[in-house]
C-alpha cells in the first residue's frame, strides 16, 4: 500500500479527519509530527508491512475514540511539545485562553500556582513565558504528577510540583491562582465519549461545580491582596462561576471567551476589606 492510499483509506473507511490520519502515519513511520510536507512529497512511496500494520492499528484505535495525543504520545500546547498518556487529561486548545489571561496578570517576578496540573500544560506554558516568575503546581494524582515532572525535566523548566487536593495544606501566598479543574456533571452523557481519559480529571459532582466551589472557597487564604483567581469551566457554567466568585468576596469578576466565542474562563481579584 502506498502512503496516499493508506491516508485515503483511513479517511474514507474509518472517517478520520485528514490531519489525524497524517499525524498517525507520521508516528507510524517514526517521523516528526511537523513533517506533513514529507508525506505529500512521498505520497507514492510504498509502506512496508510492519509500518502498514502499525498504522492500521493506530487508525482503528483513533476511530474508536482514543485521543490522538494518547496514540502519538504528545500534544502541542502553547508552543510546547508535551508528552501525554492516559494518566492525564489531553490538553485542549481552549485552555490556551486561560494561559493568555494569566499572562496578563503574571508579572516577570510574580508568583502563580496551577491547581490540578495534569500534564503540567498550564504551569509549564506560564513558566516558558515568565522564566523569572515563581510557578508551582499541584495535583491529587501521583500518576499525573509523574507525567508533569517528566515534561518539566525534558523542557528544562523549573516548576515545583506538589501532591495534594487543590490548595489544602499548602503554605505561603501567590499573586495568581489558576486552574482547569474537572467541571463535567457526574451524570453527563458526554462522559461516555471521554471514556479514554481519567474520570478524576473530568467529573465533579452532580452539577460539575464541586471542584470549582472548593477552589473558590480556599483561594482567599492563599492569594496576596490584589491577586487574581482564574478558572476554566464548562461552556454553560460562566454565570454560575461568576456568582461563586462574587459570593466569596472577589471583585472585578468577569469571564473570557475562547476562539469559538464561548465563555470559557471566569475570574476575579481578591481585595480584602
Amino acid at each position: 500500500m502506498q502512503i496516499q492510499q493508506a491516508l485515503s483509506a483511513a479517511c474514507s473507511a474509518l472517517g478520520l479527519e485528514r490531519l489525524d490520519a497524517q499525524l498517525l502515519l507520521l508516528h507510524a513511520l517514526g517521523r516528526p509530527q511537523n513533517d506533513r510536507a514529507w508525506l505529500l512529497a512521498h505520497d507514492s512511496d510504498p509502506l512496508d508491512a510492519a509500518t502498514e500494520m502499525r498504522y492500521i492499528n493506530l487508525t482503528r484505535r483513533r476511530a474508536a475514540g482514543t485521543p490522538l495525543a494518547y496514540l502519538t504520545g504528545q500534544r502541542e500546547f502553547y508552543g510546547l511539545t508535551l508528552q501525554v498518556d492516559a494518566r492525564v487529561l489531553d490538553p485542549r486548545p481552549d485552555t490556551e485562553t486561560l494561559v493568555d489571561w494569566a499572562l496578563e496578570h503574571l508579572t516577570p517576578q510574580g508568583s502563580v500556582i496551577d491547581l490540578g496540573t495534569g500534564s503540567g500544560a498550564i504551569a509549564l506554558a506560564l513558566k516558558s513565558q515568565r522564566p523569572q516568575a515563581r510557578v508551582e503546581a499541584v495535583d491529587a494524582s501521583p500518576e499525573a504528577l509523574a507525567v508533569a515532572q517528566a515534561n518539566a525535566q525534558r523542557l528544562a523548566l523549573d516548576v515545583p510540583f506538589h501532591l495534594g487536593n487543590w490548595l489544602e495544606g499548602l503554605q505561603g501566598t501567590f499573586a495568581l491562582i489558576v486552574s482547569n479543574p474537572p467541571y463535567i456533571a457526574e451524570d453527563d452523557p458526554h462522559l461516555e465519549a471521554l471514556g479514554h481519559e481519567p474520570r478524576l480529571a473530568l467529573s465533579s459532582g452532580p452539577d460539575g461545580l464541586d471542584a470549582l466551589r472548593t477552589i473558590v472557597a480556599q483561594a482567599p487564604a492563599r492569594l496576596q491582596a490584589g491577586g487574581w483567581l482564574l478558572l476554566e469551566h464548562g461552556w454553560d457554567q460562566a454565570a454560575a462561576v461568576r456568582a461563586l466568585l462574587t459570593q466569596a468576596g472577589f471583585g472585578q469578576v468577569q469571564s473570557r471567551r475562547d476562539l469559538a466565542g464561548i465563555e470559557r474562563c471566569s475570574g476575579g481579584q481578591w481585595l480584602p476589606g
